[in-house]
């Protein structure tokens, strides 16, 4: 390919750009991150209490999350091949109106008081939208951010993707904090807990209103593929994607969104100072990002690759092992797992990107992405909670070191991409 014919297809603003995918991304997962932040008061009104056990409506509604993680392949696959075959901003387009239709669902989702099984049925529903909105963004809008990034910029504009990532999650955090310190219990209960869908159902309207001023980075010469094209024509690359991913999607889930409550769990720490750190190191993670996807650019991909493997492969024990019920000391764990991560993170979406060629570039990494991120990912709060119920809640660092160490493997033997012409 030439670098006419390549030029031809790379966005005349690439800021704007920029603006299109990460205002999107970080109005979807604000929705998916809200279900999980007001589960609690979501449980009391949509599932049956007469069972006996008080713990049974949460297990209910947790469930219903990870039916949403497990929907997340089908919308890499569905989404990916609307990207592929119609553009990548038709895509986007598609994900964040699934998003806000699905955000607004959980809004208005009735009480179980009111009409009995419907209501769990329409919270489902809802989920399962959700779920596939969030599998289809990545796949569309990695794609979209990585295709639109200028020369010797692809790492820089692929960091993006966590940042917008890490600011939805904090202002869902922030917006449900909020609700549950100035309304009382009973308000909370009653409408309070609907309030960030259906904001949120909003956001996804300004979301895609920004969205319709990008410009497309699919090429009109490439034919339409078919859904299984990229799984059929590129097996290797496909379980390249499971392998570049595994290690990298149980860390994050982990240090991003499990740590607080694996520290509960194994120490004293309070629940507030938890969550607290949490959010502290989650803002430090988003101010991370563009640095390694720089660094990345001017050094490499692999480089940043092993360093976040086999950092975590030979530091998830002891970093794991030194907690104490400290806020201090949860705080040091959460930023230096967080700086380690960077290397995965701020370069996923460059790194994926840079393996499939255009044509089925977006379903290419939206099925094998999404399926690891919803086999390891998903479970890791799971992997962390069973292994303290069977008694040996210091083999998880271990688990996390292992699958780290697996795919630092994979990290070895990639070839450098960097400085290539990506094919367009």
């Amino acid at each position: 390919m030439t670098e006419t014919a390549t030029t031809a297809t790379r966005p005349a603003h690439p800021v704007r750009q920029l603006l299109a995918a990460s205002v999107g991304n970080a109005v979807e997962w604000y929705d998916w991150y809200a279900y999980t932040f007001l589960a609690t008061y979501i449980a009391d009104q949509v599932f049956p209490k007469s069972t006996g056990n008080s713990l049974v409506p949460l297990l209910s509604t947790f469930a219903v999350f990870a039916v949403g993680f497990f929907m997340r392949p089908v919308g890499g696959l569905l989404m990916g091949a609307v990207a592929d075959r119609h553009g990548r901003r038709a895509a986007l387009t598609v994900t964040i109106l699934l998003m806000g239709g699905s955000s607004l669902l959980v809004g208005i989702t009735p009480t179980y008081a009111a009409v009995g099984v419907l209501a769990p049925i329409v919270l489902v529903l809802a989920r399962l939208l959700q779920g596939l909105s969030v599998g289809g963004e990545f796949a569309a809008s990695t794609t979209f951010l990585v295709e639109s990034a200028g020369p010797g910029r692809r790492g820089l504009f692929s960091s993006f993707q966590y940042v917008s990532t890490s600011i939805g999650q904090l202002i869902a955090s922030g917006i449900a904090a909020l609700l549950v310190s100035v309304l009382a219990d009973g308000q909370m209960d009653g409408w309070g807990w609907r309030v960030p869908f259906l904001a949120g159902s909003v956001l996804s309207l300004v979301g895609f209103w920004i969205r319709q001023g990008a410009q497309e980075t699919r090429s009109e010469r490439h034919e339409r593929p078919g859904l299984f094209d990229a799984l059929r024509h590129h097996p290797r690359q496909s379980l390249l994607i499971c392998g570049i991913t595994a290690g990298g999607t149980l860390a994050y889930y982990t240090w991003t969104s499990y740590l607080p409550t694996y520290a509960e769990l194994n120490t004293d720490i309070d629940k507030s100072q938890a969550l607290l750190a949490g959010t502290i190191s989650l803002a430090f993670f988003a101010l991370l990002q563009p640095v390694g996807g720089l660094l990345s650019d001017r050094f490499g991909r692999k480089p940043l690759l092993l360093f976040f493997g086999l950092g975590f492969a030979l530091l998830s024990v002891p970093l794991l092992h030194a907690l104490t019920g400290s806020f201090g000391s949860l705080l040091l764990t959460q930023c230096a797992g967080m700086v380690l991560l960077t290397g995965f993170t701020s370069i996923s979406a460059a790194v994926n990107a840079e393996v499939f060629p255009a044509r089925v570039r977006a379903a290419g990494i939206g099925f094998p992405y999404s399926l690891t991120v919803a086999l390891f990912g998903g479970t890791a709060p799971y992997m962390g909670t069973w292994f303290k119920e069977i008694g040996h809640s210091g083999l998880f660092p271990w688990y996390v070191a292992v699958l780290c160490l697996v795919s630092s493997a994979v990290y070895l033997r990639l070839p450098e991409s960097a400085h290539r012409e990506l094919d367009r």
